[in-house]
């Protein structure tokens, strides 16, 4: 069988997917919104179409295309790939989903799965349900996603860059991945194809705001910045900032282990850090003595 996968979104974690794949020899393909990265990209070799989601894909882009993976956020209007190029997909041999777990909502900080029944309070999230029963409607798999990091959007970053807060909200966690994990369970899935399934991508340690950026401080050796009480935080954030504390849950990660036996490369922010750290190469700048990242 042909091995191409074609991806709408080659966002972040969609050009994590398509680097993993064609290390497993997979051909590659994928829609972009803007020529500059269509050039960058097709530079490193990886074929690219431009697509804005108000119209159907030009030409036969999607000709050949063993498995589809949607990564792109929905709107009110529904799934952008759903909604313009429906009719394109319905002869693909596989199709998976990239989700969120705030499908879930809030629970209090309790722990939540796959068997649990989806209650999104934010509207982003109550249109990525929706999307997620179109996807499945056509045999799609869902992978429901946390807070992704990794390297260029992690606390290391943040705390470098000298923006990083402490936030206090008592009892509040979150649940996180690195991107490479995101990208390993994606192939996995792809390779052992359960039509319909959802996936909860998530690392093994829910953590709070505050745990996380502590020891990003630590490792880099760096003084912690001090605490913020969550009342006194909140009137000055945005209102999707705000959102992202509004709901408190723990999410499994036990039937991507069990079903696909995806073993964690990163199975808590811990590791994933002391990865991105690690692969970052220091020069002090010219005429200083200090450090910075090249």
């Amino acid at each position: 069988m042909t091995k191409r996968l074609f991806i709408f979104g080659l966002g972040y974690s969609g050009l994590e997917i398509a680097k993993l794949a064609r290390t497993g020899g997979w051909s590659v393909a994928g829609t972009v919104t803007g020529a500059d990265k269509a050039e960058r990209l097709a530079a490193e070799g990886i074929e690219t179409h431009l697509f804005d989601g108000t119209d159907t894909l030009a030409g036969r882009a999607l000709d050949g295309a063993s498995h589809i993976l949607c990564t792109i956020a929905p709107g009110t209007a529904g799934d952008p790939a759903l909604r313009t190029c429906a009719q394109l997909l319905r002869n693909t041999g596989w199709m998976g989903y990239l989700s969120t777990t705030g499908v879930y909502g809030g629970h209090g900080g309790d722990w939540v799965d796959e068997t649990t029944t989806p209650k999104p309070s934010q509207p982003r999230s109550v249109e990525r349900l929706a999307a997620e029963h179109a996807w499945q409607a056509m045999g799609a798999t869902v992978f429901r996603l946390p807070g992704i990091y990794g390297p260029g959007r992690s606390a290391i970053d943040r705390v470098k860059a000298g923006t990083a807060r402490r936030i206090d909200k008592p009892g509040q966690v979150f649940s996180r991945v690195h991107v490479e994990d995101i990208a390993a369970a994606v192939l996995a899935a792809m390779t052992h194809p359960v039509p319909g399934a959802i996936y909860n991508v998530v690392d093994d340690l829910p953590a709070s705001n505050s745990e996380v950026i502590a020891y990003a401080c630590e490792l880099l050796g760096l003084p912690m910045p001090p605490v913020l009480p969550w009342d006194e935080v909140a009137p000055t954030m945005s209102a999707m900032a705000r959102s992202f504390y509004a709901e408190n849950r723990r999410v499994r990660n036990d039937r991507l282990k069990r079903e696909l036996g995806v073993a964690l490369r990163y199975p808590t922010y811990r590791e994933g850090l002391r990865a991105i750290l690690s692969s970052q190469t220091y020069l002090p700048p010219e005429g200083e003595g200090g450090s910075a990242k090249r």
